[in-house]
């Protein structure tokens, strides 16, 4: 619609949880599917286009998941950590022709998923917050801000990164 394609973020993603001595063969590829192959080609139909101008950013919208292991959510954790290394591979083939790919990994964010999560019991959502030493839920905007950052001037530096934005979990 406006003639080019600058900024692709790729932000869509199921969780789907379960231990993994049960977890169906079924649902982990529905998981992998959708949150490592989905951003693939996303990623990949966005490249296409930029190398060609020479220009561009790719975010994927990760996970803290991608960073350190998680509890009873093994295929969620996989397809987050190849996430990561699907944006670092990116950033290093494109890097020549002016095309940055990183990726943010939020912690727990106040978002219409937390609230399904817990089913909006006060309680449950306390319990998620004060799993951050931070003492709280991230909020979506403090993501959209990361997302501007990597999207702007300021981080042309910054190719390859996965930025973790989750109160402190993963430090712990």
């Amino acid at each position: 619609e406006f003639g080019k394609l600058d900024i692709m973020v790729c932000n869509a993603g199921i969780l789907k949880a379960g231990e993994t001595i049960e977890f169906s063969t079924a649902d982990w590829r529905r998981v992998i599917e959708v949150n490592l192959v989905g951003y693939f080609i996303c990623a990949r139909e966005a490249a296409k286009v930029m190398v060609q101008r020479k220009s561009g950013v790719i975010i994927q919208i990760n996970s803290k998941s991608g960073k350190k292991g998680s509890f009873k959510n093994s295929a969620y954790a996989a397809s987050k950590f190849g996430g990561i290394g699907l944006t670092q591979s990116a950033a290093l083939e494109l890097a020549e022709f002016g095309v940055r790919v990183n990726a943010i990994c939020p912690g727990v964010i106040a978002t219409p998923m937390v609230e399904r999560i817990t089913g909006g019991i006060r309680d449950r959502i306390a319990t998620l917050a004060a799993g951050a030493p931070i003492g709280r839920l991230g909020q979506p905007e403090e993501i959209a801000n990361a997302v501007l950052w990597l999207c702007s001037d300021e981080s042309s530096f910054v190719t390859g990164h996965a930025l973790v934005a989750d109160g402190g979990w993963t430090a712990q």
